[in-house]
């Protein structure tokens, strides 16, 4: 028990440092890109942080199960290196023990995935797409920056503001330019610019459409390059803002689904997004049963020596997990539980690497020594 202890208190401190630095860069990434959406206007600055949070559970899924995986080489490399795993094998310390030990933990990390994977994950998932949803609901001029040229969603207009008040509701000095279209014997666009001294959002409560109430400016309408154009001057001017066309990536969509809703359906790409959340959890498992033979180190070679190899392993199981699943979603597999074939080989390779090793070390009989030194004391005891 005091051999578990030590070892899985070395293995879960080693996966947690890993985890821990895995998970500060794939998270310090997604954060600046956050950051340069919120920085162009294209993002609220006030969601950054919940989008992060509900983003959370879906980067744990899958740095846990590569800092536990790395956690066991450090751990046990070290154990190597040290000679204290010489040490327990010749006490009588097998291989199938060591794996019976870490397979302890293993679970419990596999329990943990399991639970991002199938409830927390896709629940951020759809609390981030519901977050993004409303933010882009709103308009344009929201996220408005001043002194920074805007346009809206469709380019059709471009928006800019010498400043704005604390409330964010006026915007000061301006400038609105839009294309349109004259309709004759030929269709000819025209540009439409309006400046004026000040802008404020209302909204119709019978409709519920947003204007741009613009007041004192002036407006010149005409086509670039040509001298007939049309000017007039303005005390109040609406205009109705662009409503914003919302899109849902089908990715997310499944993404967001409950488990329960997945584990119902019959249609191969939503029943294949079970199996791949189904399949994080057995991930761990085997990699565990992976990396016992892997972190073998010779003292001489260092610590450091199979790491790259084991972690290319790795990255070869995940990349064909996903590449089945790409393949299934596609429509070039037919059968969603094809992505289980991806696991028994890498099961067997594991197997086969702990190989021959995994028998308790034989103690040399010394009988012969013993008899020996019994006649010998025994004679003695004679000729006493």
């Amino acid at each position: 028990m005091i051999i578990f202890r030590y070892l899985c208190r070395e293995l879960l401190g080693a996966t947690l440092a890993v985890s821990s630095v895995l998970l500060l860069m794939v998270m310090s990434g997604r954060f600046v890109k956050y950051l340069a959406d919120a920085a162009a206007g294209n993002l609220s600055a006030g969601i950054l942080f919940s989008l992060m949070g509900y983003r959370l559970p879906g980067f744990l899924e899958l740095v846990i199960p590569l800092g536990f995986f790395v956690g066991i080489l450090l751990a046990y490399g070290r154990l190597y290196i040290e000679s204290e795993m010489t040490v327990l094998h010749a006490c009588g310390f097998s291989e199938r023990q060591l794996l019976r030990y870490t397979l302890v933990p293993a679970v419990l990390v596999a329990l943990v995935v399991a639970a991002m994977s199938l409830y927390l994950t896709p629940t951020g998932i759809e609390r981030t797409s519901h977050l993004l949803t409303a933010d882009k609901s709103r308009n344009e001029f929201d996220h408005l920056v001043p002194k920074k040229f805007v346009a809206t969603e469709g380019d059709r207009a471009v928006y800019y503001a010498n400043g704005l008040s604390d409330d964010r509701s006026t915007m000061h000095d301006v400038f609105l330019a839009e294309l349109g279209s004259s309709r004759g014997e030929t269709e000819t666009e025209h540009q439409i610019v309006t400046v004026a001294r000040e802008g404020v959002q209302q909204i119709d409560p019978e409709t519920g459409l947003r204007y741009l109430v613009l007041r004192d400016g002036y407006r010149y309408e005409g086509v670039p390059g040509q001298s007939d154009y049309r000017q007039m001057a303005f005390s109040s001017y609406e205009v109705l803002l662009d409503i914003p066309r919302l899109r849902s990536k089908a990715s997310e969509k499944l993404q967001s689904m409950s488990t329960a809703a997945l584990w119902k359906s019959e249609d191969p790409r939503e029943r294949v997004n079970l199996h791949w959340r189904l399949s994080l959890p057995v991930l761990v498992i085997v990699m565990a049963i992976l990396a016992v033979p892997l972190s073998r180190t010779n003292p001489r070679q260092g610590r450091y020596a199979k790491m790259i190899p084991a972690i290319l392993l790795y990255i070869v199981y995940l990349v064909a997990l996903q590449s089945v699943r790409g393949a299934i979603e596609d429509g070039k597999i037919e059968q969603a539980w094809v992505i289980w074939l991806v696991h028994p080989p890498f099961l067997i390779l594991g197997l086969l690497l702990l190989g021959g090793r995994n028998r308790r070390p034989r103690r040399r009989s010394t009988g012969g020594d013993t008899g020996d030194k019994g006649n010998a004391v025994g004679g003695a005891d004679v000729t006493a």
